[in-house]
């Protein structure tokens, strides 16, 4: 059954925290030092001279060093915990990526998932430490300061009220439009990566095939196409910031005329039956853009919201798989490994891809109440159409895929997620195409497995009948992709793997002679015959030299037909 992904931690931290309130309470500063500036104009404007001036002129300086060691403080405490919850997001998605089956058709390619957790997620980090302090201050701050400017003048206070509101509506119908291009940005350039990194991977073939310059051409036109998407991003967010500017502008010029008239005489209502002195009508006017400030801080950081809240759901959607890993998060223990084998039983094996409709046809599983034994030390053939489960069952029995229904026992331990980890190490995998990382042939043959050494390497080489390839002892460096090795050499150093992992008494083989000429598939056949001695074997292949080689074949015919998704 697919499990809902756990809860991400980036909903924990919706509200700002310390650092976060510790700004906002900055930018409240502003009021006493407003008041302290109207009080010293108001005191030169009485005659008191230079004596009036220098008592608030030293509260402001004591006030503004007051913000700026607060704002310093809670803008570093926001970005340490930032920066911790990206990595906390970054190590969740890397877990339920490990814990989502290689074979799920809706895993993201590793691409796209490379772009997601390293580039895209960054986005995160401008949300976290500039949208969300912003938008608290933009909840809080023009409150107290309207309250302020209502003590003194409720006309003032009602331009304010009237003004405010029209910038969020907008900002909002443009911030929908913002949203909307950061994510098809975000799938442009998860798209382009996944694109590159595929032809990188390819280059070879591409240079024989002569598609250089077919794929640069496309390489560039995604290019264009991801550079014309940032830039609507950059449009829309240009377009929100000039929103703001025209309302605030607005806002704070007719506060300004009010009150220049109100202290002229010309307008005598609106401050609750009193005239405003000068120090009451400049404290009111320097509120006025106080007020629009946080405002136009959000609108600053608008588009951090948008590529934030895209960077958050692209990882958000690597959480997501209908194919779990069994085993993937239970406790490793190991399992039992006889001397000659292990047998294997499936019993009333059921399975077919997610997405299929309720009720679906008989013709649309792969497997419906599959049977096979075999016992241990046997060596199998399963045989059958392209298409046929041939690689789902072999992917079954080693745990990659859940299987809908049914027993599968190795060893007389039934795989299930508290079982699939630890009777994974007793197996030996081999896939159709085997991947050659970068690095030695030693560590390829390796894998990181702890305890493997030279020697051990050098043994399981001379089993798979590299030794007289001169490009693949263990200290010859491999690039990506097995360049420097030819096919056949590249499935021998795949054997090779499996050589070096003694512990492994049922081996998992599946087409290890497709696409190999002859000679180089009999020398395939001839290692793994002698890696499988003792051994239990089940190998997949359409080659009836190697069928024929095996102590029985199985073969799987329509009833198990696979159905693409």
């Amino acid at each position: 059954m697919n499990k809902p992904p756990p809860r991400s931690p980036f909903h924990a931290f919706t509200s700002p925290d310390v650092g976060g309130v510790v700004q906002g309470a900055a930018a409240l500063f502003w009021l006493p030092q407003a008041a302290l500036l109207g009080l010293a104009v108001q005191g030169l404007a009485s005659g008191q001279g230079f004596a009036a001036v220098l008592w608030p002129a030293a509260a402001i300086l004591v006030l503004g060093l007051l913000r700026a060691g607060c704002e310093a403080w809670g803008a570093r405490r926001t970005f340490v915990r930032a920066r911790a919850q990206l990595s906390a997001l970054r190590a969740q998605a890397v877990q339920s990526l490990a814990a989502g089956s290689p074979l799920d058709r809706s895993r993201a390619h590793s691409g796209e998932a490379a772009s997601m957790l390293a580039e895209q997620a960054e986005a995160l980090v401008p949300y976290l430490v500039r949208y969300q302090p912003a938008r608290w201050r933009a909840m809080v701050v023009p409150l107290v300061i309207l309250c302020a400017v209502a003590a003194f003048s409720w006309v003032a206070a009602l331009v304010l009220l009237i003004a405010a509101p029209l910038i969020p509506i907008f900002m909002a119908v443009v911030g929908w439009r913002a949203k909307a291009a950061s994510e098809a940005q975000m799938v442009e350039m998860g798209g382009m990566n996944a694109f590159l990194l595929d032809r990188l991977r390819g280059l070879a073939t591409l240079r024989a095939l002569g598609a250089v310059d077919a794929t640069a051409q496309r390489l560039g036109d995604a290019a264009q196409s991801l550079r014309r998407r940032t830039m609507a991003v950059l449009r829309i967010a240009f377009l929100s910031s000039a929103v703001l500017e025209l309302f605030s502008a607005l806002g704070v010029a007719m506060v300004a005329a009010y009150v220049g008239f109100h202290l002229l005489g010309t307008l005598g209502f609106g401050t609750w039956g009193r005239q405003l002195s000068l120090g009451e009508g400049l404290f009111v006017l320097l509120l006025a853009p106080a007020f629009f400030e946080p405002l136009r801080e959000l609108s600053a950081v608008w588009h951090d919201r948008a590529a934030g809240e895209a960077a958050r759901e692209s990882l958000d959607r690597l959480q997501r798989h209908s194919l779990p890993l069994p085993g993937a998060n239970a406790v490793l223990t190991r399992a039992p490994v006889g001397g000659k084998g292990a047998a294997l039983a499936l019993h009333q094996l059921h399975f077919s891809w997610p997405g299929k409709p309720a009720g679906a046809q008989e013709g649309q599983q792969v497997f419906d109440g599959f049977e096979l034994r075999v016992a241990a030390g046997e060596h199998v053939a399963l045989s059958g159409p392209s298409g046929c489960g041939k690689t789902v069952l072999l992917s079954l029995i080693a745990g990659l895929i859940p299987a809908s229904r049914g027993d599968i026992v190795i060893g007389g331990v039934t795989l299930g997620e508290h079982t699939a980890a630890g009777l994974r190490q007793r197996m030996a995998w081999m896939g159709q195409a085997p991947h050659v990382f970068a690095g030695s042939v030693q560590a390829n043959v390796a894998l990181g497995r702890a305890g493997v050494e030279a020697p051990q390497v050098t043994a399981a080489m001379r089993l798979a009948a590299l030794e007289p390839v001169a490009q693949a002892h263990p200290g010859a460096a491999l690039g990506e992709g097995g360049s420097g090795l030819s096919g056949g050499e590249a499935v021998r150093l795949a054997l090779a793997r499996i050589a070096v992992h003694a512990q492994a008494d049922l081996l998992l083989v599946d087409e290890p002679t497709a696409h190999l000429d002859t000679e180089t598939a009999e020398r395939v056949a001839d290692a793994l015959v002698t890696l499988a001695r003792g051994k239990t074997l089940i190998v997949a292949t359409h080659d009836p030299v190697l069928a024929a080689r095996m102590h029985r074949t199985v073969h799987l015919g329509k009833e198990t037909m696979e159905q693409a998704a």
